[in-house]
């Protein structure tokens, strides 16, 4: 593993939910979005964290304050009869990147997800982000065909709900 010795990872809990959401800001503010606003972040966090369904992770280098999240997402996944984890955002600030916290987040996430009985975990990214592909095929995420053929696709399309859209 390329993962720096003094990175840490674990679970956040409601204490850290100001962590998790000033680092999706971040995240957010990275992709050149504007929404959602800081406060419906803030809201959706509080939403999430702790619910079951979704975990939180944070990391961080040495004893410095938070500077990587990634969420996970579970459910019930009917072809392995167990638990299907989906790696929904992965992000670490710039001032961290290249010390290994992204890579130990990956390897935090696997664990995890195993510890849930996840029998897959599987993620989206961007075709014009190199070091996020590079990242998730060094811990062994591909894209791959399945009988009959093929590679497998995300395919996604908004709703436009309210004439609100998400971007």
């Amino acid at each position: 593993s390329e993962t720096a010795p003094n990175t840490r990872v674990w679970v956040a809990g409601r204490g850290d939910a100001t962590h998790v959401t000033r680092l999706l800001i971040a995240f957010r503010d990275w992709w050149g979005r504007a929404r959602p606003a800081d406060e419906q972040m803030a809201r959706g966090v509080e939403r999430l964290i702790g619910d079951g369904g979704t975990t939180f992770l944070l990391g961080a280098i040495g004893e410095a304050p938070p500077a990587g999240v990634c969420q996970l997402r579970f459910r019930y996944g009917v072809w392995y009869d167990a638990p299907d984890c989906e790696l929904e955002d992965l992000y670490v600030d710039a001032s961290a990147r290249g010390r290994g916290l992204g890579g130990r987040l990956v390897e935090f996430a696997l664990e995890h997800a195993q510890e849930r009985g996840a029998q897959r975990i599987q993620l989206d990214a961007n075709a014009a982000n190199a070091p996020a592909q590079s990242l998730y095929r060094r811990y062994g995420f591909t894209s791959f065909g399945d009988p009959p053929g093929g590679d497998d696709l995300l395919l996604r399309r908004r709703l436009d709900i309210g004439g609100t859209h998400a971007g």
